[in-house]
């Protein structure tokens, strides 16, 4: 749902110099015209029922009870211990979740473990520093600040997850022999990393300045700082009961001890397909039922790291999660079952649900069989093979991503067209929001700082791309920044008002599949700057609003998340490197400590399937899946219907349907299944909606807490466990007991988890056409 939807409950039309009276469950708003007017569009984010005091506050509910709506410029943030702390962790978190990535079983640490442990830290230095100076710098400028705090976050969150470039590199030395040095290695994931950066800091006055733009993610970590930092606000309310702060104690608390049965003692209790054990030998059933390889009838988890799995549903909106169950439960839950049970692709003699693709006997797609020994594409060996089948939910996978890619682009231009051209002309003073004027008191990043990162940073991508063999030229590196560019307004719109990313990654392997086939580097290349790029830009403008809610000035903003960056991407590939040379059989499937590299795997079948096979013999007239081409036109079609539906209708709920949303909501499948996405919109829709709506004052004060504590207790719980009872021994601590008993085997021995197809091989041998 677009947050700029031509019609509300308000009908700005029908106010004239009345004011409107509302109430909700606490209290009585009056909103005037004027009010209304200021917010420039209609929006489905905007309860009207609580839309409080415009000058003072967010007109969003969910921004005031996390969100403090007072600023002190006092408070020291560009510090010397800030910047300690803030490059230590931009040195360790990267560098343990780039050795533990190519692991499996792996686990990363989050940037809510650098926040929660840089609280007792900071704390700690302003103990036991000495006040004085170094060249005109406090050592210890006073007490831990909030500001610090978050700075220290941000650096430690930009850098956090493995660089999308350095899958690039390992792919190029497993798959391709290609060890081409540190230089070409560290320019490409500068590039990738800062172009993305240098974008998101070009587009900010449309996706960071505009208090629309809400971001619901991070009003997770808001609400942790200001519990952290006992700040009292308007905007929690009045509500008595237990602090924020000691809620979130017990709630973290809570999350780590529990996370320990579903998550090593009874893990049958994260895989909840309790139909499948009653009968787990029944193909049907354990398809309808399944949360490994079926749909996930079953319904129920109790791992808050699967409910959460795809964000969590305390932050989304619940007229968003909505859209997002409902595309499921259509494409997924009707669609599926019809296409797999009338054999559409085959898929009967494949699992309902898988996120790997089969040959024409049901195995996995052995693509070195279709390869020279350049790695280039043999058409003749490729036809003595098999064509490539994928299984239903892959496939609908697939199609809905084309359909989210056209759908994006007409959805902002109905609903978003206005607002764009309105904050292309607005300063951030003049931002109906208070945040955005009180931020206007610091001094903005000037463009320019941003338009050098990108020159800069466009001149290392030419050099890498010319001076080593990568077949990729430039102007098809051209066109990938224009695709950047063409969707990072569109999707960050939809991502910040909704908390869902629309991805590029399909549709960029789809261009550069027919438009240079053949290539695998120059596919990997191409997909990493057209679609990284934008998400990195998007990752970025999340940051700066955060940084943009809880005070923190622009250009130490800039500074910390461009050195961090730099800092990360170097240490990450340091890290790599070391592996490659150092751990003997890196990235083999028996490497002996686990280093097999599955992300590698993915990344490099990927680049095969798409960089050396290509589309043309996937998607093209006459091939097997040339079908879903047509989702294209679907998704440029939908938008309309609730767009002029809701000018008809304006009360209706035609003008919370947001298609961009129902596509690409279920993105995340596969590797994501059912138990990611039912479990999610049953909590979202308690939270969210009916706590919201008859509880408003408790959720005011705890939701967003609630949420920060779960997760941040199943982050520690996680680390704790893979490094005590995991890792040590190479996994075999309670390989023999625990590991063994029903609570951790029972959903093990089902057909879903052994993702058995509803029909055997022919007696041919293989299913299929007999020629392709």
């Amino acid at each position: 749902m677009s947050e700029y939807i031509d019609m509300d409950p308000i009908d700005k039309k029908s106010l004239g110099d009345r004011n409107v009276e509302t109430r909700d469950a606490e209290g009585a708003y009056e909103l005037s015209s004027n009010k209304a007017a200021a917010l420039d569009f209609d929006d489905p984010n905007l309860d009207v029922n609580a839309i409080g005091d415009l000058d003072e506050d967010s007109p969003y509910p969910e921004v005031r009870s996390a969100v403090a709506n007072t600023d002190d410029t006092s408070i020291p943030c560009n510090t010397f211990r800030a910047w300690v702390m803030g490059l230590a962790w931009a040195i360790l978190i990267p560098g343990l979740n780039q050795f533990f990535f190519f692991r499996y079983p792996s686990v990363t640490i989050s940037p809510l473990v650098s926040q929660l442990l840089s609280f007792p830290v900071g704390k700690l230095f302003a103990f036991i520093l000495p006040n004085v100076h170094i060249f005109g710098i406090a050592l210890n400028p006073g007490p831990f600040s909030i500001k610090e705090h978050v700075l220290i976050t941000i650096m430690a969150n930009v850098g956090s997850g493995s660089a999308y470039a350095t899958d690039i590199v390992a792919v190029q030395r497993v798959y391709y022999q290609q060890a081409w040095s540190f230089g070409y290695q560290w320019l490409i994931v500068m590039a990738t990393q800062l172009i993305g950066f240098s974008i998101g800091g070009i587009m900010r006055r449309f996706l960071v300045s505009p208090p629309s733009m809400i971001w619901p993610a991070n009003l997770v970590y808001c609400a942790l700082f200001n519990t952290l930092h006992q700040k009292e606000y308007a905007g929690i309310g009045s509500r008595g009961g237990i602090s924020r702060y000691r809620f979130f104690s017990y709630a973290c608390l809570f999350s780590f001890c529990w996370y320990f049965l579903p998550g090593y003692l009874f893990t049958a209790l994260s895989y909840f397909s309790w139909v499948c054990w009653i009968a787990p030998n029944n193909i049907v059933v354990n398809q309808l039922f399944g949360v490994i390889s079926g749909i996930g009838g079953s319904l129920i988890t109790f791992d808050w790291s699967q409910i959460a799995y795809i964000g969590s549903p305390l932050a989304t909106p619940w007229w968003a999660e909505a859209n997002v169950a409902v595309g499921f439960v259509f494409f997924f839950w009707f669609l599926t079952p019809i296409l797999y049970y009338t054999n559409a692709w085959y898929c009967k003699y494949l699992p309902m649900s898988s996120r790997t693709s089969f040959d024409n006997t049901g195995a996995s797609y052995n693509v070195t069989r279709i390869l020279n020994a350049d790695a280039t594409f043999n058409l003749e060996q490729y036809k003595a093979y098999s064509p490539l089948f994928l299984s239903t939910t892959f496939a609908i996978a697939y199609g809905i991503s084309f359909a989210s890619i056209t759908s994006t682009l007409a959805h902002t231009w109905l609903y978003f067209r206005k607002q764009i051209w309105t904050q292309a002309r607005r300063s951030l003073s003049e931002q109906p929001d208070i945040h955005a004027r009180l931020m206007s008191k610091y001094k903005e990043v000037p463009e320019w700082w941003y338009g050098i990162i990108f020159i800069s940073q466009f001149v290392f991508a030419v050099v890498s791309l010319e001076i080593w063999h990568t077949q990729f030229p430039i102007y098809a590196f051209v066109v990938c920044l224009l695709i950047a560019f063409t969707y990072v307004i569109p999707i960050g719109m939809i991502q910040a008002i909704t908390n869902q990313q629309v991805g590029l990654n399909v549709i960029t392997e789809l261009i550069v599949g027919y438009w240079l086939p053949g290539k695998p580097i120059t596919m990997m290349l191409f997909k990493t700057y057209g679609y990284i790029t934008m998400a990195q830009a998007l990752t970025f403008a999340s940051d700066m609003k955060l940084g943009h809610y809880m005070k923190i000035p622009p250009r130490n903003m800039f500074w910390g998340q461009v050195v961090a960056t730099v800092i990360a991407g170097t240490v990450q590939l340091g890290v790599q490197a070391w592996m490659f040379t150092n751990i003997p059989d890196m990235c083999s499937p028996h490497q002996p400590d686990g280093f097999i590299c599955p992300s590698t795997e993915v990344f490099g079948t990927a680049s095969i399937i798409w960089g050396v096979i290509g589309p043309r013999l996937l998607y093209s007239k006459g091939q097997l899946f040339y079908a879903l081409t047509f989702f294209f036109l679907i998704g440029a079609f939908l938008p309309v219907v609730p767009y002029y539906l809701t000018k008809k209708w304006p009360r209706s709920f035609w003008k919370y349907v947001n298609f961009p949303v129902i596509f690409s909501g279920t993105g995340a499948i596969p590797p994501a299944t059912a138990i990611n996405y039912i479990p999610w919109a049953i909590v979202g829709f308690i939270f969210q909606f009916v706590i919201r709506r008859r509880h408003f004052a408790w959720w005011a004060k705890y939701n967003y807490i609630l949420s920060a504590g779960m997760d941040s207790g199943l982050a520690l719980s996680i680390v704790v466990i893979f490094f005590c009872l995991q890792y040590p021994k190479n996994g075999q601590i309670g390989i023999d007991t625990v590991a063994t008993w029903w609570g951790n085997t029972v959903y093990i021995n089902t057909a879903d988890a052994a993702s058995l197809p509803y029909l055997p091989l022919p007696d041919k041998g293989y299913f299929g056409p007999d020629s392709w």
